[in-house]
Formats: structure tokens, sequence, C-alpha cells
């Protein structure tokens, strides 16, 4: 069952999969501030520092299966949504390429919610067009992972296909009964301070790995609305950077005091503070013993918020074990 990883990040996906009985047996990652973590983490894969494009396939291990989730940032409706005119939309298409020269049985690819955007409706079609064109049965579906055992509200869009000599197409599973909640995943690090960090750490926590906090300012369009969730709730999106990282459930919902302006309520029983790095980790469901490799506060967020959530990759990669083990 060995497989391979694309833009693999901190390995976030390649993790689920392992937990599933799949075996990573390489990965391609171009971001240099990311290696020390995914070696660290991952020690059993060879990693790949260059660049996709310079790759050539027959340098690709064979494998029964591709997984990664190419650059996002072009297709977020938060970024420049360039889509695929953005060179970072058009990595899709070494994706494809890698995909098209080893045939493996399946491939899965993750996305964000904009690549389904009226504005990428036919660049979306189109590289669905491809995988097809290629061999594949595709399929694919917007997934919240709060369905999905993770403690957040996070939509993907989750494309996979498998090899059309297979004979079915994959079908997704069905949402889990109940939502984890803040409370299932950090209430017990609440009495913990994190180490407050601006930039560069100077010192580690010396009792929870990457349990440091970005101590940042607050701009007018994080206070246009509320960044907190009860413990109660599952956590906002976990996204990839401090200032956007949601505030801890300690201190009292934002008040609203004008059109997208709030201010933090000055009876609130705890101080307003944005997640650690690990409280985040946590959401994500990244287990403990997963430890991000950073000097700089920005990369440790960067890390956790561009992963896909293990327990959501294990859920999609279960399905996939099932139902190619029999083959």
């Amino acid at each position: 069952m060995n497989i391979i990883s694309l833009f693999a990040g901190c390995g976030g996906l390649d993790l689920g999969f392992r937990l599933a009985g799949f075996n990573p047996v390489w990965a391609n990652e171009y971001d240099k501030s990311i290696w020390d973590t995914y070696e660290f983490n991952h020690p059993e894969t060879i990693l790949d520092r260059r660049d996709i494009r310079k790759i050539n396939s027959d340098e690709v291990p064979d494998c029964v299966g591709i997984i990664g989730g190419p650059p996002c940032q072009s297709w977020s409706e938060a970024g420049a949504k360039r889509g695929i005119d953005d060179c970072r939309g058009q990595l899709f298409w070494d994706y494809i390429r890698i995909v098209r020269d080893k045939q493996p049985l399946f491939f899965l690819a993750e996305n964000v919610s904009g690549i389904l955007a009226s504005r990428n409706r036919d660049a979306f079609t189109y590289i669905l067009s491809q995988f097809e064109q290629i061999g594949y049965r595709v399929s694919y579906q917007l997934l919240n992972a709060r369905s999905f055992g993770v403690p957040q509200d996070r939509q993907r869009v989750i494309v996979v296909g498998y090899r059309e000599n297979l004979g079915f197409g994959f079908e997704f599973p069905a949402p889990g009964d109940g939502v984890l909640t803040l409370e299932d995943a950090i209430f017990d690090l609440r009495a913990i301070a994190p180490i407050s960090v601006k930039g560069k750490l100077d010192n580690y926590h010396p009792f929870i790995a990457n349990h440091e906090c970005a101590d940042l300012g607050f701009s007018s369009i994080y206070m246009s609305r509320n960044r907190v969730r009860s413990w109660s709730e599952p956590s906002f999106t976990i996204q990839a950077g401090g200032r956007h990282a949601p505030l801890h459930p300690q201190a009292s919902k934002m008040i609203l005091v004008g059109k997208d302006k709030r201010i933090f309520d000055p009876n609130s029983p705890q101080p307003y503070r944005r997640l650690s790095v690990r409280e985040c980790a946590r959401i994500q469901t990244f287990p403990d013993d997963f430890i991000f490799k950073y000097q700089q506060i920005a990369d440790g967020y960067k890390m956790v918020g561009n992963a896909v959530p293990v327990n959501l990759a294990r859920m999609l990669a279960n399905k996939i074990f099932a139902d190619i083990s029999h083959l």
C-alpha cells in the first residue's frame, strides 16, 4: 500500500493515510520552512525538496495512490482569486502530469471551497475533465471537517479519482454522529499559559510543545466580526497565519458596536488571546507527539493552518483502503 504525497506540507494528509494502513514512501515539498517538521514526523518517508515542475515522473516511485493538495491561495475567497491564471494555480497541471504518468489505483486532492466559486467553474470543470481523460473516474464533494471528527468548521473540496479499469468510483463516507467541540480539543490545556511571541522565538514552552501564541495587534478587518467561539462549540476555521488565528474560548464573545465593528468585552472573565500553535494543532487533530519545528511563530501557524485535518484524512483513507485492499 505504498503511496506518494505531492505538495505535502507538514504531512497532515500523510499521517491520516498512514493511520489508515497506507505507507507514504516519498513526498515532495518545496517550502524550506517546512522541511524540518516533515522529516522529523515522517522519518520513514523520503522527502524530495525540489520544485515539482523540475521533477520527472520516472523519478517518482511506483505507488498505489497519490495524495496531496496543490496550492490553494489562488482559489481562495480571501486570496488573490486568480485561480488557474495564477502560477500557483497552474501547479495543478503537474499534479495531473504525475498521476497520468504513474497511473496509481487512486488519487486524492484537497482544495479550498473557493475552487467551486462561479469565477472558477470553467477552470475546475476543465481540471476534472483532464483527470477523466487520463483514465480516472472522478468524484468530488464539499465537506465540512466538523462532520468527520474534527472540532472545527472547515469547508474543503475533496477530489478522489479511481482508475477507470477498477470498474467503480469513490463514494464519500457518510458524516459521523455528533460534533466535537473546543472543550473536547483543548480544555485540558486551559491552566497552562502559552508563551507569547511577536516574531522569532527566544525560548520554547517547557511543558507543552508548540504552546506559543502570536502577540500581535488586531486589525480593523479582524475586529469586524466575532473571533471567539465558546467551549461548547467547534472552532472557527484554523487559518494559515497567526494574525487570523481564532481567540481562545476563555474570553467572552466580542460585542458588536457598529457595522462591521466589534470590541472586546471589558467585563470578560478572562483576557483575550489568540489560540496557540499547539491549540490550533489539536483542533486540526494532530497528536501531541507531532512536533512542529520553527523559529518564526508565523511558520508554526502556517504549517498547521495549511494542513488537512488528520481525522478527516484518516476517514477518507479508511474508505479508500477498504475499497482497494481486496483487489
